[in-house]
């Protein structure tokens, strides 16, 4: 039997369509709003429909927008940025200095959860209009031993590798965006061509260099790579959880922070209080902790996250009691609360359902997230699987170790992004995701029983050997962590050693000792 939709979402559609020409999107404000920098579009300003009291905004979709625009978009999907109105003017102001010449450092730090990112996210959004160079690096707890690996990621990214490209294509593609220079003759690209693990071949002379030679070389074709950037535009670059980076990557950004004062460059580098950055207190480097939220603006931050309509003050008192002003156990809370089931809409507000009481609310960020989990139960094996790989993870890989089929792993994954509990980068199958926060991957990979956890380790551990021998090859670490969760001891001592010995070959002492003593 057909049944009527009725409401005023398909009348809007109905009547935004009669607006479209052939061939064109048209979308209203909440769409625009949900898929923010997704897309490019062009303001068709507000026009009058009929059924609708007032005027409506509409915009025409153009086309995708860029890659990284992507990423940022899906990380700002979420509650806008609250009370941090004197952080960001402070990193402005910063970011002028830099533009003049003087380069600076602000390192940010907080607990968990306080925002970080997001203020990270919101610089660079500010910036966007402005002729820039952005260099955005991620270090991973997963990677801490693992020798430059936010450089390496970086390169990876802006070189556009795909991963069924040959070893001579991406060395084209490196030298693509090392220029000119790079491939004048020198020894930046065949120095970084090692670090990326591709090999030269014919186009350029083997480097006959001790290891120690070899990473001093390195390290300063890497610095020369930001230099050359900055000579041409300033330079905002983002290290984004320092707290996990390796060693080797702390000694790069020495490095460039003893460079900075000749720089059009600022560098943003956040982390969590336990880390001591060995740059604090050196000239032009500036300290920023921050704080929770204030109930006030934990209660603005509630609005946000319910649309602007009103919730039962007991259960909003609730909220903040609970959340304590932490930015993102605010969010998830709420929105805990309003997809549980407890509360009905009613015009501009939300009423109870039922009688409110203290149980009804979960108690911790991690119930808030488990009950959250727990209502999107037919996706539980693909996020268990998810948070196993790691905090980001490629389609190619979680389609590989679901082995479900495609459809319905494509279903589970949008009901988590629709969530917004994993973020996409890109469209299947070269689409890349990332879990909202860390405390998300936690809270699902400890929905794990101990025999469950080591059965998805080895079932990710034999995927990679058989379908991915580029990971196997190039970054062993990460097959001796999925063979140490799993059990595989044998396997994992091997893997373990083959990542020590890579990481001896590019004179990482410091990372080769932890991965050799893991082993």
């Amino acid at each position: 039997q057909e049944q009527t939709v009725v409401g005023e979402t398909p009348n809007l559609a109905a009547r935004l369509q009669v607006l479209a020409e052939p061939g064109m999107v048209v979308i209203s404000s909440s769409t625009h709003r949900l898929t923010g920098g997704l897309f490019e579009y062009r303001d068709l300003g507000t026009v009058a429909l009929k059924g609708f009291a007032e005027k409506i905004p509409a915009w025409q979709v153009l086309r995708a927008s860029a890659s990284e625009s992507r990423f940022e978009a899906l990380r700002a999907s979420t509650t806008p940025l609250i009370g941090r109105a004197e952080e960001v003017d402070l990193l402005l102001s910063r970011w002028e200095q830099a533009k003049a010449g003087a380069g600076a450092v602000v390192l940010l730090s907080c607990e968990p959860r306080l925002g970080k990112a997001r203020i990270a996210a919101a610089i660079l959004h500010r910036l966007r209009g402005e002729p820039h160079v952005r260099l955005r690096e991620f270090c991973s707890p997963h990677h801490q031993d693992t020798a430059l690996y936010p450089s390496i990621t970086l390169l990876e990214r802006a070189a556009g590798f795909r991963r069924d490209d040959t070893e001579a294509q991406r060395l084209t593609k490196l030298e693509a965006i090392l220029g000119p220079a790079a491939r004048g003759g020198g020894e930046a690209a065949p120095l970084l061509a090692n670090l990326l693990s591709i090999p030269s071949g014919d186009r350029y002379p083997a480097l006959d260099l001790t290891p120690q030679k070899r990473k001093e070389k390195t390290l300063q074709a890497l610095v020369a790579q930001v230099e050359g950037l900055a000579a041409r535009y300033p330079v905002l670059l983002v290290v984004e959880d320092a707290h996990w980076a390796d060693h080797t990557s702390l000694e790069l950004f020495e490095m460039i922070v003893g460079r900075l004062s000749n720089l059009p460059l600022l560098a943003i580098v956040t982390f969590r209080p336990e880390f001591v950055p060995p740059w604090a207190g050196r000239p032009g480097v500036t300290l920023l902790n921050l704080n929770r939220l204030p109930r006030q603006l934990g209660a603005e931050m509630i609005l946000r996250v319910t649309g602007g309509k009103v919730l039962p003050r007991e259960i909003a008192e609730q909220i903040a009691d609970r959340t304590d002003g932490v930015p993102l156990f605010i969010e998830e809370l709420t929105k805990a609360v309003v997809e549980s089931g407890l509360l009905a809409e009613a015009g501009d507000q939300y009423v109870a359902t039922g009688q409110v009481t203290a149980l009804a609310i979960p108690t911790s960020l991690q119930e808030s997230l488990l009950a959250r989990l727990d209502r999107l139960a037919p996706t539980s094996e693909v996020v268990q699987i998810a948070a196993a790989l790691g905090r980001q993870f490629s389609h190619e890989l979680i389609s590989a170790a679901t082995a479900m089929p495609a459809q319905q792993l494509d279903d589970a994954l949008a009901q988590l992004m629709n969530a917004e509990l994993i973020f996409r980068h890109g469209t299947p199958p070269e689409a890349e995701y990332t879990f909202k926060h860390a405390l998300v991957q936690d809270t699902a990979y400890g929905t794990l029983l101990r025999g469950r956890r080591q059965q998805i380790h080895a079932r990710i551990a034999a995927t990679l050997q058989d379908r991915f021998p580029d990971i196997v090859a190039t970054q062993p670490a990460v097959l001796a962590r999925h063979c140490t969760e799993a059990g595989l001891v044998d396997r994992a001592v091997v893997y373990w050693f083959k990542a020590g010995q890579q990481a001896l070959a590019r004179s990482a002492s410091t990372e080769a000792a932890a991965l050799l003593r893991k082993g």
